[in-house]
């Protein structure tokens, strides 16, 4: 499975080389999980078959992903075999392989979480606290009247009315000249 403007060749001649009985090449990014040709593999795919791929990546674009579903496929009775890495599920060796790959991703996926957490309480016993910045407003007294002033008069539409008085985002427009009372009206 490749992408548009590479060439499948040499992954195909692998494939034959191997004595594969059906080969399935998508011709799109690796990264979409919804290729169609990879999920009618899957889908094709019964117990005891050996599903042969010409790198592990072709199978998932993260280790997340790779090891669920070769697990998948485990549970069903289905073997895999990546010619680049030399793995090969049906073995004991390429189990251990596959299982070690696994497991150091998963030890590093706790220690990226162990880190995070600990900086974070760090931070807080220094005195910060978590979570974005709020953001600080940057409008000036006399931009705001011009605004609401052009919004009551109605003559302008609410872009015009942006553009003529500096304000960058339509949702910071709406909170200070729409949802705030004119003068001398009433809530």
């Amino acid at each position: 499975m490749s992408r548009d403007k590479q060439t499948t060749a040499l992954q195909v001649d692998a494939m034959q080389k191997e004595h594969c009985e059906r080969t399935f090449t998508d011709k799109m990014s690796g990264k979409r999980f919804d290729r169609p040709e990879f999920l009618k593999m899957l889908e094709m795919a019964r117990t005891g078959d050996i599903i042969v791929v010409w790198r592990l990546d072709r199978l998932g674009r993260s280790l997340k992903e790779l090891i669920e579903t070769v697990t998948a496929l485990g549970e069903r009775g289905i073997e895999l075999k990546s010619l680049k890495e030399n793995i090969d599920t049906s073995t004991p060796t390429g189990k251990l392989m596959f299982h070690i790959i696994a497991a150091m991703a998963e030890f590093e996926r706790d220690i990226i979480q162990e880190r995070t957490q600990a900086g974070l309480e760090a931070a807080r016993a220094r005195g910060r606290k978590g979570g974005r910045p709020k953001a600080t407003s940057k409008i000036r007294p006399e931009q705001l009247e011009r605004a609401k002033s052009l919004y009551a008069a109605k003559k302008n539409t609410i872009a015009e009315i942006m553009a003529l008085t500096g304000f960058k985002s339509r949702a910071t427009f709406y909170k200070y000249v729409v949802a705030t009372p004119q003068k001398g009206s009433s809530i």
